[in-house]
């Protein structure tokens, strides 16, 4: 299997500078979180922004939504902020023939206590074993796309209503 993985930003890869006592979205960290694992699998990664979902524009959603299009690879993982996951969710549910598994996290990967490394292992599973469609794989739950929501006060993905 190959993967492609595309990254957007969100808090699994944001750094904290103490001095500024804020924090920045760094470099992907879906690469150290895979060597961790010792995973065996070809994958690429691919970015496409590097910012706060919050922050995230429609020209963005369809520049990564076309860029899913033309990648020839059937398995895509999306690492993503999760205040506006879902909403990018929405607009790759149209693309045909392909499994699409987005996650991110609530606790930035550098951190100790962290649920990117679990979030992430549970993407890379979940989209091995998906029909095509669009998914959206936190807290070791894999929910259809358009079936989720973001529950703040709970810090967890839940089914909506």
């Amino acid at each position: 299997m190959q993967l492609a993985i595309f990254t957007m930003g969100g808090t699994i890869d944001k750094v904290y500078f103490d001095d500024l006592s804020d924090y920045t979205v760094g470099e992907a960290q879906v690469r150290p979180i895979l060597d961790g694992a010792n995973v065996d699998m070809e994958y690429e990664i691919l970015e496409v922004t590097r910012k706060d979902s919050l922050y995230v524009t429609d020209e963005e959603r369809k520049a990564l939504h076309d860029r899913i299009v033309a990648d020839p690879r059937r398995h895509v993982l999306v690492t993503h902020g999760t205040d506006t996951m879902t909403e990018t969710a929405k607009v790759l549910a149209d693309i045909p023939d392909k499994v699409i598994v987005l996650t991110g996290a609530m606790a930035p990967a550098r951190f100790a206590a962290t649920d990117a490394v679990f979030n992430v292992g549970c993407a890379v599973g979940a989209v091995q074993c998906l029909p095509p469609g669009v998914y959206i794989a936190m807290n070791g739950r894999v929910f259809p796309a358009g079936t989720v929501r973001k529950n703040r006060e709970k810090g967890r993905f839940e089914p909506l209503s």
